[in-house]
């Protein structure tokens, strides 16, 4: 038997004096976040909720997020969070997908998530979270009583919802010991750079709604009994505040969020650097691909180990990193984790040959049992006991995966396929380029043509000219674009995906320049 509330109940048993959660002014022990989750516990058990029902979750990166998230659990329950953004229809809509019959709400998004529970027929009741600072006016040091009810490693523990970047988003059903063992998983690659007998300071930006946060720092975070420095919204400026007010050890982010803390770290001067760095030891990189050059900026503006890696929604989500104690592969997302596998291969699921590129796919204790409620789409992904990614990659002799791009992201020209991701790498090694993105359009000879969104970096310039010449020099003929656009900005979701079909759908509006 199991239940991923282990992770708060051990923590708590063992250290419940222990700073767990800052959040602005709020600052809460493992004790006191045992005691809040037990209340939720308590109160679905009122509502009549009964183990396996499903459970909606809407809050932003707030305590009531964390104790919202355990108090399901340990109820027994299978926790749905949702974006906290999404517009009331939204939210309706995911309501009823998961058929939740409970939605609890916190922070300051309760009023859009009360009108979306209003629009949904299906969902019973609508509960208010208690705030921080209404916790129960108990010692720090008291252990609270733990109510968490056990289940099946392999019952339901989370749905997740993809991003939904290509359609309607799908939930992943995870279960207790997928996100477990990637919890264990996530600790134990961090074990191996830094001493985690010491309790870590993690700073979590990226939205706890999604698997990145969720997993490898919220619940990692717990597993060893962590302190968390919740930030609701990236700025910045802010959090480079906060890495050296709060001592910052840990940090985990997409690509967009390490290219705003360089500037903003070039722009608050050394003195400002040199506090980050007396603590930060080691970032994580997820959800795009990093590039090369930023890479190498952070860690030799921060002294700091960076350790990209690779996951999706339904691997729980981390199947690959770069080894601390390995070698760190530029342009690469690492090796498998402990008990995960991953090959490449082509249309007919043969593994292909070292070096040649093809669909990445994975199995082991971090894949998702399925999709909730669709079991065409998970026939589809689970094929011959491997999660078909839908992304293309490759990998070199030692066993590290390097990605390509999206199956459904590879451009035709001319009946040539070209990777969007061999070019941008090309336009982002040129001094000037901070972010590249690629996307085919249609081209009444060729099929497609390419067309290229650069943003440059805050104190260089580029002309379009400049950039084709670069891109002549550095790739075969048929690779190079054929129009260049400057933008402030690349469209990306929350979790740092590029939104390849928005810059598809509006060539002619945006945020160009």
């Amino acid at each position: 038997m199991l239940n991923l509330a282990m992770v708060l109940d051990d923590a708590a048993r063992r250290y419940p004096e222990r700073e767990a959660i800052v959040a602005g002014p709020d600052r809460l022990s493992y004790g006191e976040v045992s005691l809040l989750a037990d209340g939720v516990a308590s109160r679905l058990g009122e509502l009549g909720t009964a183990p396996g029902d499903r459970v909606a979750l809407s809050a932003p990166n707030v305590p009531e997020f964390v104790t919202g998230y355990f108090g399901i659990l340990r109820a027994g329950a299978v926790v749905v969070p949702l974006n906290p953004r999404l517009p009331p229809a939204e939210v309706a809509w995911h309501l009823e997908d998961a058929g939740a019959e409970v939605l609890l709400a916190g922070g300051p998004v309760q009023e859009m998530a009360r009108e979306g529970f209003d629009m949904c027929a299906g969902c019973r009741e609508f509960v208010v979270l208690p705030s921080a600072d209404q916790a129960p006016s108990q010692p720090r040091r008291a252990e609270p009583p733990s109510r968490t009810i056990l289940r099946s490693p392999e019952d339901t523990a989370v749905v997740l919802y993809t991003s939904g970047t290509t359609g309607r988003p799908k939930g992943a059903e995870l279960t207790h010991a997928n996100l477990l063992f990637n919890a264990f998983a996530s600790r134990q690659i961090t074990a191996l750079a830094v001493d985690l007998r010491l309790p870590q300071t993690r700073l979590i930006a990226l939205p706890l709604f999604h698997a990145y946060g969720q997993t490898a720092q919220m619940n990692a975070g717990f597993l060893n009994a962590d302190r968390l420095v919740l930030v609701p919204r990236f700025n910045a400026s802010e959090v480079l505040e906060l890495f050296e007010r709060e001592q910052v050890s840990l940090f985990a982010g997409v690509p967009t969020m390490y290219h705003r803390l360089l500037r903003a770290a070039v722009e608050a001067g050394e003195e400002r650097t040199r506090g980050v760095a007396r603590h930060l030891r080691v970032c994580n990189s997820g959800g795009s691909a990093m590039p090369v050059e930023l890479l190498r900026r952070i860690e030799a503006r921060f002294g700091v180990m960076v350790l990209e890696g690779y996951g999706l929604s339904e691997t729980s989500p981390t199947a690959t990193i770069n080894p601390p104690d390995g070698p760190r592969k530029e342009g690469s997302v690492g090796l498998p984790i402990f008990g995960s596998e991953v090959a490449v291969v082509d249309p007919e699921g043969r593994v292909v040959a070292t070096g040649e590129v093809g669909e990445v796919v994975i199995r082991g204790h971090n894949v998702m049992k399925g999709y909730l409620n669709r079991p065409e789409a998970t026939a589809a992904a689970l094929r011959g006991g491997w999660f078909h990614t839908g992304d293309l990659g490759r990998l070199d002799a030692d066993g590290y995966l390097f990605l390509v791009g999206r199956s459904d992201d590879m451009i035709s020209r001319g009946g040539q396929n070209i990777h969007p991701r061999e070019v941008e790498q090309v336009i982002e090694a040129h001094p000037a380029v901070r972010q590249a993105a690629v996307v085919g359009v249609p081209h009444v000879d060729l099929g497609e043509a390419m067309r290229a969104f650069v943003v440059t970096a805050s104190d260089a310039r580029a002309g379009a000219g400049e950039l084709i010449t670069w891109c002549r020099e550095h790739l075969a003929p048929h690779k190079v674009p054929e129009v260049i656009d400057f933008v402030s900005d690349l469209p990306v979701t929350e979790t740092g995906k590029l939104l390849r079909r928005e810059l598809r759908t509006n060539l002619e509006g945006g945020n160009r320049r």
